[in-house]
C-alpha cells in the first residue's frame, strides 16, 4: 500500500490514501479472514459500518493481527439501526463492538439517517468528536444541498464525505467533489471496482482492458488508480476472483 500517500484532513489529521472496506464481505468468519488478509498485505485503513453488521468480526480480526492499535485507521458509520439509540450512543456501541477505545473516523452513513434534521444530527456528531469517541467526523452519501445545510449550522466542518466513485458516476460526482474541495472536505470514494464487478459489459470495459494490457497490470488496478487520480481516498475490497498475492502490487 506504499504507493498511496496519506491525505491531510481539515482537522489536521492525516488519513491513509487507500482503505479496505467490509461492505461486500458479509459476516462471520469470512469477515475475520478477509480483514486478516487485508492487514497481511498492508492495509492499515479499515472501513466498516453499523449497517454492515460485521463490526464484531472486524474488531476480532484487528485484535488478533498483533498490530498495535495506533497503526490502524478505523472508520465506522451511523445508520439508525436501533431506533432507541441516538448518534452518540450508537457510536459508543460501535466502539464497543470493535473492541477499541475510540474511532479514527465516524460518519453519518446517509442523510436519510438524520430523520430530516441534518443540523441536529451534526450537533450530535460534534459531541462525538468533543468527547473523544471519534477523532474525526464526517458524512457519507451527502449531496451539495445536504452539505450546504450542514455547513450553515456546523461548528466543526465534516472532515470527509464518502461517496460512490467510478467512471460511470463521474459526471454526476464531479460538481460535488469540486464543492467539497472548495470547502476543505476530503472525498472518500467507494465502489471503484463497480465497472468490473456489477457492470462488466459497460462501455468503459474495453478501454479498461486495453489500458491494463498496455501497462501489464490488472484491470482492478486501473480503476483504483483512476479514483486515486481524482484526488479521493480510495475504499476498495478484494473480489473472490482476484488473488490476494496481487494486492501488494
Amino acid at each position: 500500500m506504499s504507493t498511496f500517500d496519506d491525505i491531510k484532513l481539515n482537522d489536521g489529521r492525516s488519513i491513509p490514501g487507500i482503505g479496505f472496506g467490509t461492505w461486500k464481505i458479509g459476516s462471520g468468519q469470512t469477515v475475520v479472514d478477509q480483514v486478516d488478509q487485508a492487514v497481511e498485505v498492508g492495509f492499515t485503513h479499515i472501513d466498516t459500518a453499523q449497517i454492515y453488521r460485521n463490526e464484531p468480526e472486524t474488531g476480532d480480526a484487528l485484535a488478533a493481527s498483533g498490530t498495535s492499535r495506533d497503526r490502524f485507521w478505523i472508520t465506522s458509520k451511523y445508520a439508525a439501526i436501533d431506533p432507541t439509540l441516538g448518534i452518540y450512543d450508537a457510536c459508543k456501541e460501535s466502539v464497543k463492538r470493535l473492541k477499541i477505545d475510540s474511532l479514527d473516523l465516524y460518519l453519518i452513513h446517509h442523510p436519510m439517517f438524520t430523520n430530516g434534521d441534518i443540523p441536529g444530527a451534526w450537533a450530535e456528531m460534534e459531541r462525538v468528536k468533543k468527547d473523544g469517541l471519534a477523532k474525526s467526523i464526517g458524512v457519507s452519501n451527502f449531496s451539495i444541498a445536504d452539505l450546504q445545510m450542514l455547513l450553515k449550522h456546523a461548528k466543526i466542518k465534516p472532515a470527509v464525505n464518502q461517496i460512490v466513485l467510478h467512471p460511470y458516476v463521474w459526471k454526476k460526482q464531479a460538481p460535488l467533489m469540486a464543492f467539497q474541495e472548495e470547502h476543505g472536505i476530503v472525498t472518500e470514494g467507494y465502489s471503484p471496482l463497480a465497472p468490473l464487478t456489477t457492470l462488466p459489459d459497460g462501455p468503459v470495459n474495453k478501454p479498461i482492458q486495453r489500458i491494463a494490457k498496455r501497462l501489464q497490470v490488472a484491470p482492478e488496478q486501473v480503476l483504483i488508480a483512476w479514483a486515486k487520480a481524482k484526488g479521493a481516498v480510495v475504499l476498495t475490497w478484494v473480489p473472490a476472483t482476484y488473488p490476494w498475492s496481487e494486492v501488494r502490487h
